[in-house]
């Protein structure tokens, strides 16, 4: 392989010999150990089916984003509600179990996941309300 980083057949991998320098599959010395950069996806799909399920998976990525961060979210609320004392802990709790479940029905979390959750939450707000 060139000293300058460059492959001769293909630029991407020319570009992941320049920034990760060493043998394959080992670390260079004198490393800081820092995160290593990110590679993107650069190559597109062909197949129309293929094209058709990334567009599906993006979808439902994005959906299951959204559907996450409001289950922790609600979450937050209720430990943050039965923290302070406030008269809305129960409803806020009832709020939150309804947005595990429904995450688990909906299939972005798994059952025992969602059970696990509940269960933590539970715990954490006996503890706050002894």
């Amino acid at each position: 392989m060139p000293v300058d980083g460059r492959h001769p057949r293909d630029p991407l991998l020319g570009w992941l010999a320049a920034a990760f320098p060493g043998t394959p599959g080992q670390r260079a010395t004198g490393s800081t150990g820092g995160p290593r950069p990110q590679i993107e996806e650069r190559t597109v799909a062909n197949i129309k089916s293929q094209i058709k399920r990334n567009r599906q998976n993006e979808r439902r990525r994005l959906r299951n984003k959204a559907v996450r961060s409001e289950m922790r979210t609600r979450t937050k609320t209720a430990v943050a509600e039965a923290e302070a004392g406030g008269e809305q802990a129960v409803e806020t709790l009832r709020a939150a179990v309804k947005r595990i479940d429904k995450a688990a029905a909906q299939g972005v979390i798994h059952k025992n996941q969602a059970a696990n959750r509940k269960s933590r939450l539970m715990q954490r707000i006996a503890k706050l309300s002894s």
